[in-house]
């Protein structure tokens, strides 16, 4: 089994800490035990429980994502929600192999390249009025693409995954601090008339924390989903509230029920590359694995794993590697079924040692994006990527797991509601100038069915055998890359255990910008990054919602969640499920081997 783990052991350091608050854990004699644990790392702890209570049913790692997920949307829609789209990078523990599900958004038919410039001006409309607009939803796949991995992975039936949620929408939650918080922001979004109208409070003002919300219309949506599957949605009334809701004012959207009806998400090959001991699998564009992957690559070529958490070099590494990262991930990632993504040239060894010979003693002017094998020409990308975002792992008792980042993109999405859940923005993920100054196309401009490009990167761990090793993920829109790569090196690198890895402090190096959580760090910390032209600056929006499970020496799962969220991790043994079936996936020896299945299946 894991135990055999034995590579990972030369560097991982087992941690006899105490439990930090919110992490639950089975005796010590279950854990090690050779039967797999199941686990769930969340964001929210009603979703937590609404997972593990469908493992101990004997469910399947999928099964259980589809309950985290439908729970989230209730409690909290800031972040996710079956309106909007998703990623899961699933381990297959039967077969050794990895596939990503993409259920992200894709563009209306009607929707065109200038659609987000002011039509007075040429110019891009303000963000704030972008994401209000109807023209900022984009098709949703979150739910079709739970629905495919559910016919291919499940083992309880579809209509006995909602009713933890089914039960809290119609009885009542008690409100969050942080969606409290939330509601007490400047975001834009809490002037739609849907936002005000659903957390009004009696007496005037939004709901605060410690008062209950009733969702009865979600309930009842989720009834429907469960009897009728991913067509509740995608077709019917649902699909006729969802066209009428996006195409009012102002800024009318062009979304159809032939769009709706027309979604297909799609089963793709992982990217993947070796780093320390570990295969990592990542999801490829229009996700953005490629980009951690690279930047996982940078980093071993440098000594921060001589480094620690208290070593100014170390982040100054850190920054420089990503500053290098985005300025490639910003330039070439995109659909790949619209533009040629140079996946494989840009976690070629020789790439990666070119660029990493450009980190100097001190940092200097933006980099610019160098030249991977199979790279076109391409504008640089300026996307503005909001942070509304949520990451959970799950493992089932076969050991197959689910990593998964779902979102509606900005704080409650468009802030527009149907059935109960806010509808997302995701189309204001592309570059709202289809063009640069000297007239190229952006790779990330708006095209019809085109999905727009996502920070997102669910991943997992692999050893040299194919077992899984490790699962982690962030919200965070475009800085997710660099929290999770933080958390990767603290986790494996400085080795810390994983809750204190997560709870490191961040740092975002993109373009000219330093960003981080500057009261976090050490003064030492801060002036030696100073001394290296790193001045640090505080950063904005929801900031980090890392997630992670590491197997450690001894086969020990080592949870974590983030400590800026209010997540919870369980592990405990439960029943292996019975899988109905699995589709044989293509022989992907290679580490560097990317292939896209473009499996699409429709969303009936």
């Amino acid at each position: 089994m894991r135990s055999r783990l034995l590579a990972a052991a030369t560097f991982l350091l087992a941690s006899c800490a105490p439990l930090p608050p919110g992490v639950q854990r089975a005796a010590p004699d279950t854990i090690a035990a050779p039967r797999t644990p199941g686990f769930v790392v969340a964001a929210n702890p009603l979703a937590v429980d609404a997972g593990m209570a469908v493992l101990r049913r004997g469910g399947s790692a999928v099964d259980a994502a589809i309950a985290v997920q439908a729970m989230l949307s209730l409690v909290e829609p800031q972040s996710s929600g079956i309106g909007g789209g998703a990623f899961m990078t699933y381990y297959d523990a039967g077969l050794r192999d990895v596939t990503v599900y993409d259920g992200r958004e894709v563009a209306p038919a009607g929707a065109t390249p200038d659609m987000f410039l002011d039509p007075a001006t040429g110019q891009p409309l303000p963000f704030a009025q972008a994401v209000l607009s109807g023209r900022a939803t984009g098709v949703p796949g979150a739910v079709a693409m739970l629905a495919e991995a559910h016919r291919r992975h499940g083992a309880l039936a579809w209509n006995v995954l909602f009713d933890d949620a089914q039960r809290t929408a119609r009885d009542g939650f008690v409100v969050s601090p942080r969606l409290a918080h939330m509601l007490q922001g400047s975001y834009a979004e809490l002037s739609a008339p849907d936002v005000q109208h659903y957390f009004a409070r009696a007496g005037g003002g939004l709901l605060q924390a410690g008062d209950r919300l009733r969702n009865p219309a979600y309930a009842d949506f989720l009834t429907r989903l469960a009897a009728q599957g991913p067509a509740a949605l995608y077709r019917g009334e649902t699909a006729r509230r969802i066209v009428a809701r996006v195409r009012a004012a102002p800024l009318p959207g062009s979304l159809s029920e032939a769009d709706l009806a027309a979604y297909a998400p799609v089963a793709r090959a992982p990217v993947c590359g070796a780093w320390r001991v570990y295969r990592v699998c990542a999801a490829p564009p229009p996700a953005s694995g490629v980009g951690l992957i690279e930047l996982l690559g940078l980093l071993e070529r440098t000594d921060i794993a001589k480094r620690a958490p208290n070593d100014p070099q170390g982040w100054y590494l850190f920054a420089e590697a990503s500053r290098l990262m985005y300025a490639d991930r910003d330039r070439y990632v995109a659909d790949p079924a619209f533009v040629r993504v140079p996946v494989a040239g840009m976690i070629e060894p020789a790439y990666l040692d070119a660029r990493a010979r450009l980190i100097g003693p001190r940092a200097g002017p933006a980099p610019v994006a160098g030249t991977p094998r199979g790279a076109p020409a391409a504008a640089p990308d300026a996307t503005r990527e909001p942070a509304g975002t949520s990451h959970f792992i799950v493992g089932d008792g076969a050991g197959n797991v689910v990593s998964m980042t779902t979102t509606v993109e900005s704080i409650f999405g468009s802030g527009r509601m149907v059935d109960g859940f806010f509808l997302n923005n995701q189309m204001t993920d592309f570059s709202f100038a289809p063009r640069n100054v000297d007239g190229r196309v952006a790779v990330n401009a708006v095209a019809p069915g085109k999905r727009p490009r996502s920070s997102m990167t669910p991943l997992v761990l692999l050893d040299r055998e194919g077992r899984f090793a490790g699962a982690i993920g962030s919200a965070g829109g475009n800085a997710i890359l660099a929290y999770v790569a933080k958390s990767l090196v603290a986790a494996v690198d400085w080795n810390l255990p994983t809750q204190q890895a997560l709870a490191q402090p961040n740092l975002v190096a993109r373009g000219d910008a330093f960003q981080g959580e500057v009261t976090k760090f050490s003064p030492p910390v801060l002036a030696g990054l100073a001394a290296r032209g790193v001045a640090l600056k505080p950063g904005q929006g929801e900031d980090s919602g890392v997630h992670a499970m590491i197997v450690r020496a001894g086969n020990r799962y080592d949870g974590g969640y983030d400590p800026r969220r209010e997540g919870k991790v369980v592990v405990e043994a439960v029943p292996a499920p019975r899988i109905r079936g699995s589709v044989a996936r293509p022989d992907r020896t290679r580490p560097d081997r990317v292939r896209d299945t473009r499996e699409p299946v429709a969303a009936q």
